[in-house]
């Protein structure tokens, strides 16, 4: 499921052009939008975005793989679908809200008083900082990546899947920064509106893999524990054939 990552990074690019779209339009070097120079800084900025997002699955990996020892190998990717379905449901000012519940407000305002130090600096390694930084505001539809990252293989999938997702919205994202209004602001409204129907839709697909219904890439038969066949064959009766 890591092409999952991807489609979420897609759709959600419709969701961080209304919500990061300023910050994107703000960028330092906006008087001489021409030259090389201008399409690296972009270029850069939309990197650091996608290092971020990678650092973070990081975290989701070792979320998952701590869900893997205590048992619930089986159930993750069943749980991964319920927590985005969750993250649908809960209005999104809520989820804006998690740094706060999380008591992470004092780190989140640092993170804002960088990001005021950075734009005033045009320079190509100010912008991928502004990436950086820009990567770890409070965003609902990270939050959805983050929870079907819970449940790719280990770390370096979780941290791969969350990369996807940041390449996912950098095409939407870079077009945006280069070209100015992209996409009129009524479109953006319709588009954000699509939004969680694409996450429920990625949910219902996390869910039905987990069940193992034996449907084909969509929900593969799982496969038989090793610790359960190991204890078949222990309870087979042996045959002992003697030598005459």
């Amino acid at each position: 499921m890591l092409w999952a990552g991807f489609l979420f990074g897609l759709l959600g690019s419709f969701h961080c052009v209304g919500m990061c779209g300023a910050i994107a339009l703000a960028l330092p070097g906006q008087n001489n939008p021409v030259g090389w120079r201008y399409v690296r800084g972009r270029v850069l900025y939309n990197l650091g975005r996608v290092t971020t997002y990678t650092l973070l699955g990081a975290l989701a990996g070792l979320a998952g793989q701590s869900l893997r020892l205590a048992g619930w190998q089986q159930g993750l990717s069943i749980a991964s679908g319920l927590l985005i379905l969750l993250l649908v449901a809960v209005p999104e000012r809520y989820t804006g809200r998690a740094a706060e519940v999380l008591g992470l407000s004092r780190v989140l305002a640092a993170v804002k008083n960088r990001l005021v130090y950075y734009f005033q600096q045009p320079t190509a390694r100010a912008l991928y900082t502004t990436g950086l930084l820009n990567g770890l505001l409070p965003c609902g539809m990270v939050y959805l990546a983050l929870a079907g990252a819970i449940s790719a293989p280990g770390v370096p999938g979780a941290m791969l899947y969350m990369a996807l997702f940041g390449l996912g919205t950098v095409p939407l994202m870079l077009a945006l920064s280069l070209t100015g209004r992209l996409v009129p602001l009524q479109w953006r409204a319709r588009l954000r509106a699509a939004v969680p129907v694409g996450a429920t839709l990625m949910a219902a697909l996390f869910i039905l893999r987990g069940l193992g219904l034996g449907i084909p890439y969509v929900s593969p038969a799982l496969s038989q524990p090793a610790t359960a066949i190991t204890t078949t064959v222990a309870a087979q009766p042996l045959t002992v054939h003697q030598c005459r």
